[in-house]
């Protein structure tokens, strides 16, 4: 499964491609703008960081000024992808964007229904939000499983984009429920990096290596702490 960052922080996305585990990074114009910064600069230095997928989204609620709007923003990098809202408006968009080859990931989706349609409509990514889901008594990586069901029974080729990942089980179901991506806060990225139990381990190991004579750890040259 590939990990997307879900950010507008430019420091967090590159703290965390260093580990080599970033894909992609999803982002939106609000969370940009709460911060001070400009939309079209942050969305071009997080392609300058990270060599995979940029979702930027749309602030438009009709079709027609959705569809302008995607086409400005796929022009700030080969690598941004355009995020459509998935209500009647956007579905409509989604099909005028698809058709001008512009890459799209259709966002907020809270059923197969609506995941099934944008498949059709061509979308690039579909986003079921399962945190959101999960808040509001229902099972979120449930819908997960639907859409993979549905995209295998006719081999659509949208992507399913886990969002809305509010810890790491979030993750870990989404990877099992057949999720293609999940896009992901870098809190919860850094808590999938950690164990409690990984920490005492270590710290047992080392325990034992410190009580080693000195000539015994002499061998390692790798040791740095004598």
């Amino acid at each position: 499964m590939k990990i997307f960052i879900d950010t507008a922080d430019i420091g967090e996305v590159a703290r965390l491609s260093r580990f080599g585990i970033i894909d992609g990074v999803t982002t939106n114009p609000a969370l940009i703008a709460r911060m001070g910064l400009d939309f079209r600069s942050i969305v071009e230095e997080m392609c300058r960081i990270v060599d995979g997928p940029v979702s930027a989204e749309v602030v438009s609620e009709s079709g027609e000024s959705m569809i302008r709007e995607a086409e400005e923003i796929a022009r700030f990098h080969p690598n941004v992808v355009v995020k459509l809202p998935a209500t009647p408006e956007g579905f409509y968009a989604l099909r005028q964007v698809s058709r001008l080859g512009i890459k799209t990931n259709f966002t907020i989706v809270y059923t197969a229904n609506q995941a099934l349609l944008a498949a059709k409509l061509g979308a690039t990514y579909v986003s079921p939000f399962v945190g959101r889901l999960d808040a509001n008594s229902t099972n979120g990586c449930d819908l997960v499983r639907e859409i993979r069901q549905i995209y295998n029974n006719f081999g659509f080729k949208t992507q399913i984009l886990a969002a809305s990942m509010r810890n790491a089980v979030y993750v870990k179901e989404a990877a099992l429920a057949g999720a293609d991506v999940a896009t992901i806060p870098p809190e919860v990225i850094d808590a999938m990096m950690k164990n409690e139990l990984t920490e005492l381990s270590l710290k047992g190991f080392l325990a034992e290596w410190d009580a080693l004579p000195s000539e015994k750890r002499s061998y390692f040259s790798m040791d740095t702490r004598s």
